[in-house]
């Protein structure tokens, strides 16, 4: 079994926690063609329809991101398990109440046990960002060509985005997160 029942309640809560996080922040893309930022203020600052809205662009990447490290791990005959980051989650939670005009949080990771080689280590720690790189262009190019209709566009677009920020950050170089890991396996491979 890919998932177990443990793993299922963490994407479900990760997929609830960053849909209210981002619901303020993506309600105005929701509709860009009515969008009246003295209406949008107005307005109360929670709607189910927002919060849908906002699971449904940055849910799918986070989600897919970690399955591509855990389906990589597995591959390599290590164990691997999807963790919704309680602290993380936490955080932006409380950054969106306190109405933060900067949010950053890690919302899900996967902990992989088992021995490897770094160039496998390298490999699992690329997965990840990997697969945003392909949703980022994947994304892109479906709005491009026109190849969906215009009403969903906003949520492509987005997608496109998010996924586009998620695969620039996690290769940066900074500690604890994938670039850094990925590099340094790749370091410990040629060297």
């Amino acid at each position: 079994m890919l998932f177990n029942a443990l793993e299922i309640m963490d994407v479900i809560i990760m997929t609830a926690a960053v849909g209210f996080i981002f619901s303020d922040f993506f309600a105005r893309f929701r509709r860009p063609h009515h969008y009246d930022p003295l209406e949008e203020y107005s307005k109360p600052r929670f709607g189910f329809e927002n919060f849908k809205f906002a699971a449904m662009v940055t849910a799918p990447a986070i989600f897919f991101h970690e399955l591509a490290h855990k389906l990589v791990a597995i591959g390599y005959g290590m164990q691997a398990t999807f963790h919704a980051s309680y602290m993380g989650l936490g955080l932006g939670i409380f950054l969106r109440l306190v109405h933060s005009p900067f949010i950053i949080f890690v919302p899900a990771f996967v902990s992989i046990s088992g021995t490897g080689t770094n160039a496998q280590y390298a490999l699992i720690s690329v997965a990840g960002p990997i697969m945003n790189l392909i949703l980022w262009l994947g994304t892109a190019f479906v709005v491009k060509q026109s190849l969906v209709k215009k009403k969903y566009y906003p949520l492509l677009i987005l997608t496109s985005k998010i996924n586009m920020f998620l695969f620039i950050f996690n290769m940066l170089p900074i500690p604890g997160f994938d670039g850094f890991k990925f590099y340094s396996a790749l370091f410990k491979v040629f060297f």
